[in-house]
């Protein structure tokens, strides 16, 4: 593989001793990594039900390497299920890192695709709120799919410039996670056309969007809240400095240590104008070092200073009479939903997270989530509360195993005949899941299963 001359020069001045490992690492093949989604399986019963061979990421409590040339995890059912999410290994770290607890208000700044949002949510539990923001609507849009897709329902899904947000949100949250835009430099053997990308466009051009980047979310955070830092880049002007820029401009943030893992390499203070030791607690993920591919993350604390306060927030959103035939759907849930947080857009009800800013003036493309539409005093569930729900919590399941071949045809889209299944008499919507994990709604009469699967989701081939 061709790296500019450039690029090779500088990481022959970072590796020292190391350099030739590292450019040998180019020669080996890149590594496919799954996340299991723990909100709604266990890693022990994942483990179990894995219907293809995986073996642990040793620094990530609920990631998995499986081989990507002989297996494709995306046509399981279970990944219709929201069971896990593919991503590289060393992308799953900085969610892994930023300690999320249920009840915390929490932000993804740079969300797309939802691989870090993702897993930010699943450790919420359903309490609390994840605001999930990326810049480009087109990318928001895959974004929200996968967080809806995971059953993620106390989340805002954003598409709009940080430093707008700061208006909205002035010291609100409790965690923010910024995977800050790069030049890209640790994904060079994942994909060869960030070669050309960084050429365009390196860390120079970069680290002027960073910098903004962590000022904007630095204001945004609760005195005592905590922030961490990601980068798939090796460059010290997109990792260390941005970090020394920060503490800079807000001296109230420190530097924090974060779980560790052997062959992390420590960030590099000599590459600073301050040279402090504390950055020594960054860290530094090398592929030759670790199976993985290049990433930088630092976590920070923000401190208290005299004098702050954060403001009040109410709710916004319309108010309208909620239907009888609503009304009796969510009699059919186990789990209440309080009347108070439900909110009418148009036909659409949403049941909204507690305690947010005013969000007018903001794109957004989700509030809360999405229970469904009444059209004309009738209820028709959403794909969202499919994935939010548990088997357990709706009365009429149709359970198939993910081995049957109907389970193919309903994410297909096609109706199916289920007079044979048991508990399948009673007309009605019935929540249809692949081995006890939910995968979407059908509507049952004499024995036939309409199908509601969500057509932008459907299975192709």
């Amino acid at each position: 593989m061709r790296l500019p001359e450039e690029f090779e020069k500088k990481m022959k001045d970072l590796l020292s001793e190391e350099f030739p490992e590292y450019i040998a690492c180019y020669d080996k093949p890149r590594l496919y990594g799954l996340r299991v989604n723990t909100a709604k399986i266990s890693v022990e019963e994942f483990k179990r039900i894995c219907p293809f061979p995986i073996r642990p990421v040793p620094w990530i409590e609920n990631g998995f390497y499986y081989d990507g040339e002989t297996v494709a995890p995306a046509k399981h059912p279970y990944y219709y299920a929201g069971l896990y999410y593919l991503q590289e290994p060393s992308a799953m770290t900085p969610a892994s890192r930023i300690p999320i607890e249920p009840g915390d208000k929490v932000l993804d700044v740079c969300a797309a695709p939802g691989g870090k949002a993702t897993e930010l949510g699943a450790r919420l539990l359903r309490e609390g709120v994840l605001v999930a923001n990326d810049l480009s609507s087109s990318r928001a849009k895959g974004l929200l799919k996968n967080i809806e897709v995971f059953g993620i329902g106390n989340v805002l899904v954003l598409s709009e410039e940080p430093g707008k947000l700061v208006r909205y949100f002035p010291e609100y949250f409790d965690k923010i996670l910024i995977d800050a835009p790069c030049s890209g430099e640790g994904m060079f053997r994942k994909d060869k056309r960030m070669v050309k990308a960084w050429e365009e466009h390196g860390p120079e051009f970069f680290s002027n969007i960073q910098r903004s980047l962590i000022v904007q979310a630095a204001q945004m955070l609760k005195p005592g809240g905590m922030l961490l830092y990601s980068t798939c880049t090796f460059d010290c002007r997109e990792n260390e400095k941005i970090i020394e820029h920060l503490l800079d401009a807000y001296p109230e943030f420190q530097i924090v240590p974060m779980e560790g893992y052997e062959r992390f390499a420590p960030g590099c203070s000599e590459l600073t104008e301050s040279g402090r030791e504390e950055f020594a607690d960054t860290v530094r993920i090398f592929p030759h070092r670790m199976e993985g591919e290049g990433h930088y993350l630092a976590l920070l604390k923000k401190g208290r200073t005299q004098g702050e306060e954060t403001g009040p927030f109410v709710k916004g959103g319309g108010k309208a009479e909620l239907s009888r035939e609503f009304k009796e759907f969510l009699e059919e849930i186990s789990i209440s939903f309080e009347y108070g947080r439900m909110d009418i857009r148009g036909d659409r009800v949403y049941y909204m997270p507690e305690g947010l800013p005013d969000l007018r003036g903001i794109r957004f493309l989700r509030t809360g989530l999405l229970l469904g539409e009444i059209k004309k005093n009738r209820f028709e569930p959403s794909q969202a509360l499919a994935m939010y729900l548990k088997k357990e919590e709706y009365k009429k399941t149709i359970d198939m195993s993910a081995e049957d071949e109907r389970i193919s045809r309903y994410l297909k889209g096609e109706t199916l005949e289920v007079s044979d299944l048991a508990d399948c008499k009673e007309k009605g919507w019935y929540l249809v899941c692949a081995d006890s994990f939910p995968l979407g709604w059908g509507k049952l009469s004499n024995g036939t299963l309409k199908n509601k699967y969500l057509p932008g989701w459907r299975l192709c081939g």
